[in-house]
């Protein structure tokens, strides 16, 4: 039998090795998943990634199922209940941070058609990148992309989306995959 190898900073948490396993790194082209992540990712910021994986389902569940129409639409009654659940990052900025850009995510989805149209314009060729890590560990923070991008993002008003936060958002939507050579869930 094959040995299972996986990028370094996985370890062997469950819920960090189905991550790694069955999302990070997949090129996605779906609005609503670039949605998702760009709350948890935006969530994220100062934190680990594990925190907010733990609280994945109670973002769902209090942000409308990732829908970014409904989440735009939130009142400030919305946001002080959301702010009284325990199951997130209750952070007030963060909280009304998402309701905030969900309204700049749908103009940009108004304005390219798609934000995945969006994010794309800033490939190379409008395709992903697959980088060629033989240790995960030499993975970038971030790149002229992610700097272009969340340059662009904040011009737009998008907050808690610089760099660092776009690079990992790049990376776990698939826009970049920087699985190791040798981890055994390379595409």
């Amino acid at each position: 039998m094959k040995e299972i190898k996986r990028c370094h900073w996985c370890g062997t948490e469950e819920l960090y090795t189905r991550y790694h396993d069955e999302e990070w790194g997949k090129e996605i082209h779906d609005d609503k998943t670039f949605f998702e992540f760009l709350i948890l990712e935006s969530a994220q910021a100062g934190l680990s990634w594990i925190t907010i994986l733990r609280k994945r389902e109670n973002y769902h569940r209090l942000f409308a199922g990732f829908d970014a129409e409904k989440v735009a639409n939130f009142t400030s009654d919305d946001i002080e209940r959301i702010l009284l659940d325990p199951g997130i990052i209750r952070n007030r900025l963060k909280v009304n941070t998402t309701v905030s850009n969900a309204k700049l995510f749908l103009k940009v989805q108004a304005e390219f058609g798609t934000f995945d149209a969006y994010l794309y314009s800033f490939m190379p060729q409008g395709k992903s990148i697959k980088n060629q890590f033989i240790n995960s560990k030499d993975a970038p923070a971030t790149t002229a992309i992610s700097d272009t991008i969340a340059k662009d993002m904040k011009k737009r008003g998008f907050k808690f989306f610089g760099s660092t936060i776009c690079y990992a958002f790049m990376q776990a939507t698939g826009m970049v995959n920087d699985h190791a050579l040798d981890c055994s869930f390379r595409d």
